[in-house]
């Protein structure tokens, strides 16, 4: 998801232009700048917000977080894959199936295993 300072017709331009196909908020309000804390303050005049990239895991916890402009401050492909790889692993009791009991359990009731985990 894509939160900018833009006006809508604004964000919507930029994201048609970048061919994005994710979600694209717009916050002319500054409303999440000012909550998060994240003014860039070497720009006063058109009052951005520094941009930032938040890897999440379930229940929306934040398990990295990116912030910077351009090549040096985003996360590469390969950095988002890793991390999505890691919250993936703390989430998934059956990624490594050399873990005891796994075995059994598929062999059984399979809940420890995706999908045929119990959904609550």
């Amino acid at each position: 998801m894509t939160i900018s300072t833009d006006n809508i017709l604004e964000s919507n331009e930029f994201r048609d232009a970048v061919g994005a196909e994710w979600t694209f908020l717009s916050d002319s309000g500054r409303k999440v700048q000012q909550d998060l804390d994240i003014q860039e303050y070497t720009d006063p005049h058109h009052n951005p917000m520094i941009p930032h990239t938040f890897v999440l895991e379930p229940g929306l916890v934040i398990y990295k977080i990116y912030n910077g402009y351009w090549f040096w401050g985003r996360p590469s492909p390969e950095d988002l894959r890793k991390d999505l790889r890691e919250v993936t692993r703390k989430i998934r009791p059956d990624w490594d199936l050399s873990t005891p009991g796994l075995r059994e359990n598929w062999e059984g009731d399979k809940t420890l295993h995706y999908p045929y985990k119990s959904r609550k």
